[in-house]
């Protein structure tokens, strides 16, 4: 409906460009706009606030059901308390207990090559006196050889454990650590986002939904008129533009009040919003139009709706 209203405006607007006669400029009245999406397709509990109603920035507007994220809030806290018991278990090393059962697995293979190196002896003095098959040797050699590598596995262990966790292995952690920290980060501000709140003091202009809806994830919820006054927005002709500029103080008449306002220019575009320049040439490019913004002044003017048609007082052409 209101690109309609923008487009008929535009039509009267272009239509009216060729008559000298014409001494207004159309528009309508605005107000600055700010929507409030929603982060989480949850469905609405509750309103606290109605179309109309003033807000104050911080307000609770609505909420929305947090079940879903309350769980995912909680696993995030346990995925935290685990990456918290693997850096500290890293940081502290390993127990006493574990050390000194890794020096008693030593300790028991060194025992066991000792007993192979004694038995390898033995069985190789019976071979040089031919009295055993080099098979038992062989036997005997493999035996004391397997005995001295778990002398050399058992001390390895040891080692690792008593000269404690190696750096990267720390960096490694504490980097999982920050990690989760970040998840269970993020989740708590979506959280927070669920109870809608007003960013800025302002007008509640439309709630298109209602309580047990389920919109989609990122639909507006809310929609706030915000500022301290409105503005009007109009389309100024080419043949009007030289004798415009910002700051410039016009009276505007709304459609359905009897009073007259005051205005100054905020803005103008720079570019045409309709057909493009470098298209027009000569008598066609009085077609142009050029979006400009104008703030009303005075305590009257915050009262009024959005929408309403405007017609401005046309600026002086330049001959």
């Amino acid at each position: 409906m209101k690109r309609l209203l923008t487009g008929l405006l535009a039509c009267a607007l272009l239509a009216g460009c060729d008559d000298p006669a014409g001494d207004q400029l159309l528009g309508t009245l605005e107000w600055d706009r700010i929507g409030l999406p929603a982060e989480a397709s949850e469905t609405i509990l509750a309103w606290h606030v109605a179309e109309g109603d003033r807000v104050e920035a911080g307000q609770l507007l609505l909420e929305l059901d947090p079940r879903r994220l309350d769980a995912r809030l909680k696993e995030a806290g346990g995925d935290l308390d685990l990456a918290r018991a693997q850096l500290a278990e890293l940081a502290n090393g390993a127990r006493s207990e574990t050390v000194d059962a890794a020096r008693a697995s030593l300790n028991r293979a060194r025992a066991e090559l000792i007993d192979a190196e004694r038995s390898f002896q033995r069985t190789q003095a019976l071979y040089q006196r031919r009295q055993v098959a080099i098979a038992e040797l062989d036997r005997a050699r493999a035996l004391r050889d397997q005995a001295s590598a778990q002398v050399n596995n058992a001390d390895a262990q040891l080692r690792e454990l008593t000269n404690g966790t190696r750096p990267e292995q720390i960096d490694q952690a504490t980097a999982q650590l920050r990690a989760a920290e970040g998840r269970l980060a993020q989740l708590q501000v979506s959280r927070e986002h669920l109870s809608l709140r007003a960013p800025r003091a302002g007008r509640v202009d439309a709630l298109p939904f209602k309580p047990g809806d389920q919109p989609p994830s990122n639909a507006e919820l809310v929609s706030l008129l915000v500022g301290d006054r409105p503005y009007a927005r109009i389309y100024v002709p080419a043949s009007a533009r030289p004798g415009l500029a910002i700051g410039d103080r016009l009276r505007v008449k709304v459609e359905g009040v009897d009073d007259t306002f005051e205005a100054h220019v905020r803005s103008i575009a720079s570019e045409a919003s309709f057909t493009p320049y470098f298209a027009l040439t000569g008598a066609d490019a009085s077609r142009l139009a050029y979006r400009a913004e104008l703030v009303l002044e005075g305590d009257a003017a915050r009262s009024l709706p959005a929408g309403l048609p405007v017609q401005v007082e046309r600026p002086h052409e330049q001959p």
